[in-house]
């Protein structure tokens, strides 16, 4: 049974033209991901670029990825990243156990994160384990014209707030199975802490591309 990573990178970006092909340092973002797999070979066996995009899929194979077309009827804005992985499973002769997603818009990740969250995985006997980082920030919202705190009492000190976190996008395991169904984090995933500061860097704008340059320069 094999574990196998997918790197879904759509071709049509809104907010930055060719999002996955930008450079960041020396390499196109999607390469990013494709060499992380590569550099965790004892764990993952194959890599997949699922992609709607000829230039996204001639740089995935220049680097050594292969590539699975994506139909035009789930590369849309609106389609779940789901489609795209369950898609690729059934396109391939091969017997999968375990899924890895790498989001190519999440490009750096700590060097020795999927390891760490793989042993995780496979010592407490999972069928789905993914990302999460502690947020640090006062929430609260506006009604009717009031502000009222979410996570806070006013005049409350930051590091004395009740821990809340969000999913950072570095990485997601499942088993073939659950995506199949149409689902990559189940119920009873397991939340694997990361407070890293490539945990904050998710490429949905330039500004966000900048952060990541800024980032990788100085990292």
């Amino acid at each position: 049974m094999k574990t196998i990573a997918i790197i879904p990178a759509r071709g049509g970006s809104k907010r930055i033209p060719e999002k996955n092909i930008q450079l960041l340092g020396e390499l196109p973002l999607i390469a990013h991901s494709i060499v992380y797999a590569q550099e965790n070979s004892d764990i993952i066996e194959d890599i997949y670029v699922s992609t709607d995009d000829a230039e996204i899929k001639k740089i995935a194979l220049q680097f050594g990825a292969k590539v699975i077309d994506r139909p035009i009827s789930i590369s849309g804005d609106m389609e779940p990243t789901v489609s795209a992985l369950k898609h690729v499973l059934k396109s391939i002769d091969s017997d999968v156990e375990n899924v890895i997603l790498l989001q190519a818009t999440n490009p750096l990740r700590p060097e020795n994160l999927l390891k760490e969250v793989f042993e995780k995985y496979q010592n407490n006997n999972l069928d789905s384990i993914f990302t999460v980082s502690r947020n640090h920030q006062k929430f609260g919202k506006i009604i009717n014209n009031k502000f009222q705190p979410f996570n806070y009492t006013i005049g409350q000190r930051s590091q004395d707030l009740e821990p809340l976190f969000f999913e950072n996008g570095l990485l997601y395991i499942s088993k073939a199975s659950l995506i199949l169904e149409d689902i990559i984090i189940s119920e009873n995933a397991f939340p694997f802490e990361v407070n890293h500061i490539f945990a904050q860097v998710d490429i949905d704008t330039p500004d966000d591309l900048d952060y990541a340059r800024y980032l990788y320069q100085k990292h």
